[in-house]
């Protein structure tokens, strides 16, 4: 379990395909301690760490995260968002966000609005019904505020500082982000059986 807020951001140092899986080992922060069968967000996807050196950790996603997230597309030096999971006396600063993606989004437009810059999402239509005004979502990892949404676009207003602390302000229109809808919509939805 996360809370959204990205602690870091950090470049991927390896990349391996084998047998469907892609291995991604990523650049330890420096201040990190943790080891092998932690979990860790990268890119707002839940990643077990299956083994950590002094200077970098080693991830592996199967098939089913790969179709479903934008990590099946990243490359060497790329870097990548990264929070460590929550602890019992964490403070949620977000919202609380699982890591578990629901698919894949394009940014569609991107315009200044004084030092915010305001972000418009596309997402599979199927998904709108998980689109509230000012809702939570998490793109990227990140926790986010729902402004406007449509039939199969939402956007968000983004601080210059969330802009610089993360890889959402590296990337552009046409670029693919990860989304993952607020899970209390969808245990909501499960329960009424919608």
């Amino acid at each position: 379990m996360f809370s959204g807020i990205v602690e870091t951001t950090s470049p991927i140092v390896k990349v391996e395909n084998r047998r469907e899986q892609r291995i991604l080992t990523i650049r330890k922060p420096r201040s990190w301690k943790f080891g092998q069968g932690e979990s860790v967000s990268v890119e707002g996807v839940c990643s077990t760490v299956q083994q950590a050196g002094r200077d970098s950790f080693r991830v592996t996603y199967m098939p089913e995260t790969l179709r479903k997230s934008t990590l099946g597309g990243l490359r060497l030096h790329d870097d990548v968002n990264l929070e460590r999971s929550l602890t019992l006396n964490s403070l949620i600063g977000g919202h609380l966000v699982q890591g578990h993606v629901d698919t894949r989004g394009r940014i569609c437009q991107v315009k200044p609005e004084g030092e915010a810059k305001m972000y418009t999402f596309e997402v599979p239509a199927r998904f709108a019904r998980y689109l509230v005004p000012k809702g939570s979502i998490a793109v990227d990892g990140i926790s986010l505020t729902i402004v406007d949404p449509r039939r199969s676009t939402f956007k968000v207003s983004l601080l210059a500082y969330t802009l610089n602390v993360t890889t959402l302000g590296k990337k552009g229109v046409g670029d693919r982000v990860n989304i993952e809808f607020d899970m209390l919509a969808k245990y909501i939805e499960r329960l009424l059986g919608k």
